[in-house]
């Protein structure tokens, strides 16, 4: 048995100035996508989808044809010769034969000359291979297309944000394709949209409307007949008219109890609809509210999350509002997660460990998107005390064991405050985007971080309190910023919607 199997990963933001080559699908380190025999070295026992997706084919002995795992940091839409060259590289493997098709998609991919990236990805291989099973695992923040419905037959999302369960969701959408494969069972999709663009923060699935619809999720796939049942959140920084929350539900041959199930699933979100939308507090008052935090720590850190400028929802990760506002309202021992700032760590390499330095820190990249064109840098002085190369293995729960790259890094102390300053975008997913520079987190007293919820996993147990923190940028969590023109309308909270809607 032939199977194909491969990775084409991106949240796109379409707000987002950071652009998106072909080389930005990679490890980081500007190398660009794995491909055939790289791709199945690298991608085998990734705690990722398509990990488990080739630990599955293996263990069937089937041929295993790996064209391509690409995947990107989010960022601003793909630029076109980058997509159409992965997308042609997973179909020329396809049409040369294949018995089975596996793909780790994210579902939220926006290209120069594709709104509906994977959509018109499947489009594609649907009509390579009319008759070819296809699976495919989607992330939980997919804006699920009719065309993707429509052109899988088994689509499987993760059930968790921080996304913990990337590897189990790939297993599972593997384990239906083969179920099929065998004659065990016949997968239909069913798929309903609802008119809810909702935020990010108010998806962490570990508590509130979030936990509450992927209990009900989990409890539906019991149901006799029901393979397999998503809630997607959606992206709403991808400005598409299919951005939004979404349930699509496998069943083994009974197309009404998908789509039953697939209304029964948009009409609780519908009706739990403004627990998803985060109301943000003004940044002094939240700083107010880390200052009571840290009187009663005991010892630990307490987070400020700026969740305005996430690296991994495609923010420029160099804005400096939060500290900015942090050092005015007079805190002290404050250590910032990475800030992207390439002009500054050459500034500090070039300087020498050891060296005092005064720079202009951050603000460097215009954000047109939200109406930022000339942000004002922060102004600081202090001491180099170490350059690397950035690079470290991810040793916490999400892309465990990964090779990650930070580029050239080096950490400037001020004495008030410390600061990771990296050449490239990078999320503080783990420790080591501190441990690699010899920092202890644990130590500071405020720790700023660039994120949202990747972060909970490993720095939110060792904290006091998290904070969330606004700041411009175009991960913000202010919809007034952001000049909607493709989203479906009417659609919650940007419109007046009657109070009635149901799936239909």
């Amino acid at each position: 048995m032939r199977v194909v199997v491969a990775r084409m990963q991106h949240e796109t933001n379409t707000f987002s100035p950071v652009p998106t080559p072909l080389v930005a699908f990679g490890s980081g380190n500007g190398t660009g996508p794995y491909y055939d025999a790289d791709a199945r070295r690298v991608m085998t026992g990734a705690r990722v989808a398509m990990g488990a997706m080739l630990a599955a084919a293996e263990a069937r002995g089937c041929e295993i044809v790996t064209p391509i795992a690409a995947m990107a940091t989010p960022s601003a839409p793909v630029e076109a010769a980058a997509y159409t060259h992965i997308c042609d590289t997973i179909c020329e493997a396809i049409a040369a034969g294949c018995d089975a098709i596996l793909l780790d998609l994210h579902g939220a991919m926006v290209a120069e000359n594709s709104d509906d990236g994977e959509g018109d990805l499947l489009e594609r291989v649907r009509a390579l291979a009319p008759k070819t099973p296809v699976a495919v695992a989607l992330d939980l923040h997919a804006n699920v297309s009719p065309k993707m419905a429509a052109n899988a037959d088994v689509i499987v999302g993760y059930k968790t944000y921080p996304h913990i369960d990337m590897y189990e969701t790939g297993a599972h959408a593997a384990r239906l394709l083969f179920d099929m494969l065998d004659g065990k069972v016949k997968p239909l999709i069913g798929f309903a949209q609802l008119p809810v663009l909702a935020q990010t923060l108010e998806m962490n699935t570990n508590l509130g409307a979030m936990r509450a619809a992927l209990d009900g999720a989990v409890w539906r796939e019991k149901d006799r007949g029901v393979l397999a049942c998503s809630v997607f959140g959606g992206f709403p920084q991808a400005d598409t008219r299919e951005a939004g929350m979404s349930v699509l539900v496998v069943t083994d041959g009974n197309a009404a109890l998908a789509a039953r199930t697939a209304r029964w699933g948009a009409n609780f979100l519908w009706s739990r609809r403004s627990e998803f939308i985060f109301r943000q507090q003004p940044l002094a008052k939240s700083l107010g509210a880390a200052r009571k935090a840290a009187s009663k720590a005991n010892g630990k850190p307490v987070i400020l999350m700026d969740h305005g400028d996430n690296a991994m929802s495609g923010g420029t990760c160099d804005t400096v509002d939060v500290l900015k506002a942090a050092l005015d309202a007079g805190l002290n021992a404050i250590l910032v997660g990475p800030t992207c700032d390439p002009q500054a760590v050459a500034i500090m390499a070039k300087a020498g460990v050891g060296a005092a330095v005064t720079l202009a820190l951050g603000n460097k990249t215009p954000m047109p998107g939200v109406g930022v064109t000339a942000p004002e840098p922060l102004m600081l002085t202090g001491q180099v005390r170490i350059v690397t190369d950035g690079d470290y293995v991810i040793s916490g729960p999400i892309f465990t064991g990964s090779h990650t790259y930070m580029g050239t890094t080096a950490v400037l102390d001020t004495g008030r405050v410390r600061v990771v300053v990296t050449s490239q975008p990078h999320e503080p997913l783990d420790l080591g985007c501190f441990t690699s520079v010899g920092i202890d987190p644990r130590e500071a007293q405020y720790l700023v971080l660039k994120s949202r919820m990747y972060f909970r996993p490993i720095f939110e147990p060792l904290a006091a309190a998290v904070v969330p923190c606004a700041s411009v940028g175009v991960t913000s969590s202010d919809n007034a910023i952001f000049h909607f023109e493709k989203v479906r309308r009417p659609i919650y909270p940007l419109d007046r919607m009657p109070a009635a809607w149901s799936a239909s």
